[in-house]
């Protein structure tokens, strides 16, 4: 992949790049997978009476299981293990239940801004502002789950030994941290 550009035309602001069909199918996978995952969650929330009779989208109330995906949906209100109480857990129930929906769309539709403006094959991308910004947030997104199922932390080192099996997953993590610092880059005046 080349570095982001930055391109001012008739039309606003253009970000452009290159990347090629390795790369294009590698990103195009993990996008797939996080949708996959926040689908799935989307599809699990139970259906309520009120909701249907009002219109107002309902969630669920209880956290993910998934490592991943509790990543990308944490609690709204961080407790303490040793002081966790059952107002804390109603609260962030009843927050989640509410506003779960919208930031599962917001995810979903980052993501499929990124598989929508990837070429297949690879090639030329070029997006526009409001698209850049799409791709800040699906990178992230991607990064946040896959760093989650590697384990990162600030103590992991840039480089693992040979035999870890999590070495070229880390460099796919890498990666995806250049791009999105690139895009950043070019996004800054």
């Amino acid at each position: 992949m080349r570095t982001w550009s930055r391109k001012n035309s008739l039309g606003g602001l253009k970000l452009r790049s290159e990347m090629d069909a390795r790369e294009a199918a590698v990103l195009r996978s993990l996008v797939g997978s996080v949708l996959g995952l926040l689908k799935e969650r989307a599809d699990s929330a139970p259906d309520d009476d009120l909701a249907a009779l009002t219109g107002l989208r309902v969630g669920n109330n209880t956290p993910p299981d998934d490592a991943a995906l509790a990543r990308l949906l944490p609690d709204f209100h961080k407790t303490e293990p040793e002081t966790e109480n059952a107002d804390r857990a109603d609260v962030n129930g009843a927050l989640r239940s509410l506003h779960e929906p919208e930031i599962i769309d917001a995810k979903l539709a980052a993501g499929s801004v990124i598989l929508r403006t990837l070429p297949e094959s690879g090639g030329r991308i070029v997006l526009t502002q409001e698209q850049a910004d799409a791709w800040l947030a699906g990178l992230n997104d991607v990064r946040l789950a896959l760093g989650t199922t590697l384990g990162i932390d600030a103590d992991t080192p840039d480089h693992l030994e040979p035999d870890d099996p999590r070495g070229p997953h880390l460099d796919v993590y890498h990666w995806l941290t250049w791009m999105q610092d690139s895009l950043i880059q070019a996004l800054s005046p």
